[in-house]
């Protein structure tokens, strides 16, 4: 029994006793692929990464040992050669737009993004996804041709991308899983753009989308060293809400019950998965007035976050290498912790395996329940051919101050259940499907505020 089910039971027992029919709570396959990532083949990754030189987006592209163009179709390879070893089970191609006349591309620059699709079986439509950025910069964002090893920013976010893959490539899931080499993110986030535009055009339902961005810090500039702690940012409310669904939220609740802020919940949840590993979840976009490659699928509407380090030290960010009054500044190998990328690498694969394996999101989830002693949630079914492992729903609930889903009741293959005696004033709820393995998926909250989207 997990440790969230034994606190349920502690406090509310009859939340067990309903669950007695329910689906096995933990899988060990999540727990082998917890462990599963490997440090010393995240390393010859980022070591490969580095030794292009530099990776800025508007660098050599013809070379085959320096510049942008080599490093993609480096990453190519790799995902083609992950491919090879799991029987053909990627689909690798390249995702590209020209963009010119931005203050940061100025000039027409193809802006290439390499992606590996490992289709889903019963539900190829449906994606999961993880990111990472093959761009490099030093301190003149402008600068294409100094040497800007980006080890960490974020050479080890997608060497952790391609690791994931490894790793995933040996297992079979109902949904699709989307492996993301993304571009241009130093020069106005227009790979995640691109991508998330393609996607929204061929009707792909993302419902997670991981970017990692620097997973391989430990030792921060504010003196602290963490190597067990990783941040996980979300958005506290869609971008794409309406004026009608902001009025709406403004009474019913919901502004921190965005998909993204519970997917950011269920990775919490996740980390039981790898040993010596918790999550700091930050109620913000991204860090104070910065962003990441995340933003642009927020902005197309996708449940997306951030997932990096806890402790970053400026002097290793977007830095020309050099040493001034004793002081070292560069991104380069040696401020790289491998074993804590491989955690972090740990805790995409196991989330994006648990969504995978899980049965969609509900859709058009409603509540009822003001002036009512009891609080009633409906829901649709997705078709049976997208979802022929579900087995039923769950639902949550938990405290408006709480920042975890505190209990739940398992209530079996219906579309509405009622909570005698909870009173919907004094708590947040929300709904989960559950598959015959026990696989979950992330918890969705009522009404447009915190929908995954439709089947």
């Amino acid at each position: 029994m997990s440790r969230r089910l034994i606190a349920a039971c502690l406090l509310l027992p009859l939340t067990c006793l309903a669950q007695a029919a329910a689906p096995p709570a933990s899988d060990p396959r999540l727990d082998a692929i917890g462990t599963a990532p490997s440090a010393a083949r995240i390393q010859a990754d980022v070591r490969t990464l580095v030794s292009f030189g530099t990776r800025h987006t508007l660098s050599e592209t013809a070379s085959e040992t320096r510049g942008i163009g080599a490093a993609r179709r480096w990453v190519h390879a790799q995902f083609q050669q992950i491919s090879r070893d799991c029987g053909g089970c990627l689909e690798v191609r390249y995702v590209s737009d020209t963009i010119a006349g931005e203050k940061r591309i100025p000039n027409a620059t193809e802006v290439v993004n390499v992606v590996a699709i490992q289709r889903g079986s019963n539900d190829p439509d449906r994606y999961v996804m993880m990111s990472g950025d093959i761009d490099s910069r030093v301190s003149d964002v402008m600068n294409a041709t100094a040497d800007a090893p980006g080890a960490n920013d974020n050479a080890s976010g997608l060497a952790g991308t391609l690791e994931a893959a490894r790793v995933l490539s040996k297992y079979k899931f109902p949904a699709s899983i989307a492996y993301v080499a993304l571009s241009a993110e130093e020069q106005g986030l227009f790979g995640g753009r691109i991508v998330a535009e393609q996607a929204k055009k061929q009707g792909w339902r993302i419902e997670a989308l991981l970017n990692n961005d620097m997973i391989g810090n430990t030792s921060g500039i504010d003196g602290v060293s963490d190597n067990h702690t990783a941040r996980v940012f979300s958005e506290g409310t869609r971008a794409t809400e309406t004026e009608a669904e902001a009025r709406a939220r403004r009474f019913t609740g919901g502004e921190l019950d965005s998909p993204s802020r519970n997917l950011a919940r269920y990775i919490a949840r996740m980390a039981e998965h790898v040993p010596n590993l918790e999550v700091m979840m930050v109620y913000r976009l991204d860090r104070f007035g910065r962003g990441g490659h995340h933003s642009p699928f927020n902005d197309a509407g996708f449940p997306a976050v951030r997932i990096m380090e806890t402790h970053e030290h400026y002097d290793r960010q977007h830095q020309d290498l050099r040493t001034e009054n004793g002081r070292v500044y560069g991104d380069t190998l040696d401020g790289v912790d491998f074993a804590y990328a491989a955690r972090l690498t740990a805790l995409n694969a196991v989330t994006l395996a648990g969504l995978a394996w899980a049965p969609p999101p509900p859709a058009q989830v409603r509540i009822d329940g003001a002036v009512s002693a009891d609080t009633t949630l409906s829901w649709t079914r997705p078709p049976a051919t997208q979802a022929p492992e579900l087995a039923g729903y769950r639902l949550y609930w938990r405290l408006t101050t709480e920042p975890q889903w505190t209990h739940s009741r398992y209530v079996g293959d219906v579309t509405s259940h009622t909570l005698k005696n909870m009173v919907i004033d004094n708590h947040y709820f929300g709904v989960a499907a559950v598959a015959r393995d026990g696989s979950e998926s992330a918890v969705v909250f009522p009404g447009a505020a915190g929908s995954f989207g439709g089947y």
